[in-house]
């Protein structure tokens, strides 16, 4: 694919943002969407943007920025599931509302997203799905067990669909990216490392510290400090190439995936295809 229409959500900052950067500058028609566009003013006005509320909790939301994307630009024919928020905390420290509501964002969110651009890209019998994950979605990250969760839902929701959609003429990729500067593990961070009784308190504290210390030094594995762009490079290589289902992206990720043994898992998936999934046959 040369360039086209992608949508992405999750803009406001980091990965986001530097995704649509990048995909302007390729000569691509961008539809960049957050929870609060009206706050958003360093994106530059261009008539191939159209920056529009988001919200991936919010259904209505969903269909209104697809119908918005169409009317501008006549199809979507990629789209980037980058929304999505992290927060430390011990599993007895995460309340139920707590987990409800990351799941809510982290999964449920990109799964109605896809459901409501899928049918169009079937018809179209081509289209484009990144869904924008963690390396915390391949390996356990303690402290981090509810995010971990959500990330390992996501990595295998979109390996299971990428094998289901591929005949029909869809690609869905993973990028999971390792440490980087964006990364933030903070939200209601200070209150959860507090919950619960004092030697829960007090073992959270210091394994936050821990995951800290090595998380600094992960970011800068390839010894300078690990650039978020790489990443933004990584889902336009997705979208406009032909890669693996899953994408590793930074020095320290490639290294805990090699470390997991996990470097050649597209030959193992392209097996379970030719095994598992038939050839398309177009419906008469």
């Amino acid at each position: 694919m040369t360039t086209g229409t992608v949508l992405i959500t999750g803009c406001s900052s980091g990965f986001g943002k530097l995704t649509v950067r990048t995909f302007l500058d390729e000569g691509w028609n961008v539809v960049a969407t957050m929870r609060s566009p009206e706050k958003q003013s360093d994106l530059v006005s261009n008539e191939r943007l159209l920056v529009n509320r988001l919200d991936v909790t919010q259904s209505e939301t969903i269909q209104s920025t697809i119908n918005a994307a169409t009317d501008r630009f006549g199809t979507i024919d990629a789209v980037v599931n980058n929304a999505g928020y992290g927060g430390y905390g011990l599993f007895e420290q995460s309340s139920e509302a707590d987990i409800r509501a990351m799941f809510e964002t982290n999964v449920f969110g990109p799964m109605a997203v896809m459901r409501a651009v899928l049918p169009a890209m079937r018809e179209a019998g081509r289209g484009v799905i990144v869904n924008v994950t963690s390396m915390a979605g391949h390996m356990a990250l303690p402290g981090n067990a509810i995010y971990s969760s959500s990330k390992h839902a996501i990595v295998g929701l979109t390996e299971a669909m990428a094998l289901e959609y591929r005949p029909l003429g869809i690609r869905i990729f993973s990028v999971a990216p390792g440490a980087y500067p964006t990364t933030r593990f903070t939200e209601n961070t200070d209150k959860r490392v507090e919950e619960g009784d004092a030697e829960l308190a007090a073992f959270s504290h210091r394994l936050r510290a821990q995951i800290d210390a090595v998380g600094e030094q992960m970011a800068n594995q390839s010894g300078t400090t690990a650039d978020p762009q790489e990443v933004a490079d990584k889902i336009y290589r997705c979208v406009t190439t032909e890669m693996p289902v899953h994408n590793p992206t930074g020095a320290d990720a490639e290294m805990l995936i090699a470390m997991m043994g996990q470097a050649d898992r597209q030959t193992f998936l392209d097996q379970i295809s030719d095994m598992l999934v038939p050839q398309h046959q177009q419906v008469q």
